[in-house]
């Protein structure tokens, strides 16, 4: 009887407790679905140019993932690899691939190989160049820039909330919020304050990646911290945000598999372009999309601030946007 007492207690405690419940449920379909959606045999379609007399051989070039487009000149050629529009051109004397994924590449190689040379054995009838990376390049040295930009998301994301949990549940935030200070000058102080510290974190998290496990740095170390840096204010925000909506660690941890493992899929861990065009434009709101395709261009293309000025934007917009959300859902302890 006190066997059955307890697990009847448990029972009604699930159950009153929707969200857990919810999550217990919905959570894992949400995440099976995109794995489905993700790992489902969807090769990407290449993007090869041709430039010079290769451009009469484009009716014997046929392949379903591979398609071949018409460049006027070779400097026409760097110029789209620069700009991400193609995978790799074509000339007489060589193919010069755009370098920063190494299964592309290898991928592009063998297509090549296949339609050109029966016997796979037998190298290919031109020199191979790369715009970015090199031949051993690792895929370490591909999707290390996103793992940088996902791990420091995730723990800014963790330590941040229930940090501030625990500022609410102690009673510190209400004496806070009892003194004349704002609301805005409230979420300010601790964004700051956590923000020391996620610089110090994110900062040693990019020093050990690049010189401890030595992943290949094309770009300025000081513009993979800034970029760091600013991936962890917006996970800071965004934690602190939803924060509000939990009344305990459990259900801040609750947050972890609807909020930050979608944004895996999204991060440039997997092609998006293999994705369905409605799950593409998902992306868009995932702020792990613009921190992963900047870190991606600093670290392996090479490229400044000034050249991915956009992406930084967005992340610094996402924050402010989870500032003023914030500031909001601290009505409900104070109207002023």
């Amino acid at each position: 009887m006190r066997i059955a007492a307890v697990v009847i207690r448990i029972l009604r405690q699930f159950l009153r407790d929707k969200r857990t419940l919810g999550l217990m449920i919905f959570a894992p379909m949400l995440i099976l679905a995109l794995m489905n959606v993700v790992f489902t045999d969807q090769e990407p379609t290449m993007d090869v140019g041709l430039v010079g007399e290769v451009q009469s051989l484009q009716a014997n070039l046929e392949d379903e993932n591979m398609e071949f487009i018409l460049i006027d000149s070779e400097e026409d050629g760097w110029e789209r690899i620069g700009e991400s529009e193609i995978d790799a051109f074509l000339t007489k004397e060589k193919i010069v691939l755009e370098g920063s994924d190494p299964s592309t590449n290898k991928a592009i190689l063998l297509k090549l190989q296949k339609m050109n040379q029966p016997d796979e054995n037998k190298e290919l009838p031109f020199e191979i160049e790369y715009a970015y990376g090199s031949e051993s390049m690792e895929m370490f040295d591909n999707i290390g820039p996103f793992l940088i930009v996902f791990f420091v998301f995730f723990f800014v994301f963790l330590i941040a909330g229930v940090s501030f949990l625990r500022e609410r549940t102690s009673g510190t935030l209400e004496r806070l919020m009892a003194t004349p200070i704002k609301r805005s000058e409230l979420v300010i102080g601790y964004v700051v304050g956590f923000g020391i510290f996620t610089l110090i974190q994110s900062s040693i998290i990019v020093l050990f990646t690049i010189y401890i496990l030595d992943i290949q740095m094309a770009g300025n170390i000081l513009s993979i911290l800034f970029v760091t840096f600013t991936v962890a204010i917006t996970a800071l925000t965004l934690g602190t945000l939803l924060s509000a909506f939990a009344r305990n660690e459990l259900q801040m941890i609750q947050f972890i598999p609807l909020v930050v493992v979608p944004q895996v899929f999204f991060s440039g861990l997997f092609s998006i372009e293999a994705m369905p065009s409605w799950l593409q434009k998902v992306s868009l709101v995932m702020p792990l999309t613009y921190a992963g395709d900047a870190m991606k261009d600093i670290m392996i293309r090479g490229k400044g601030i000034e050249e991915i000025y956009s992406n930084i934007l967005l992340l610094f917009g996402f924050s402010l946007l989870f500032i003023l959300l914030n500031i909001k859902a601290l009505k409900k302890y104070r109207p002023t």
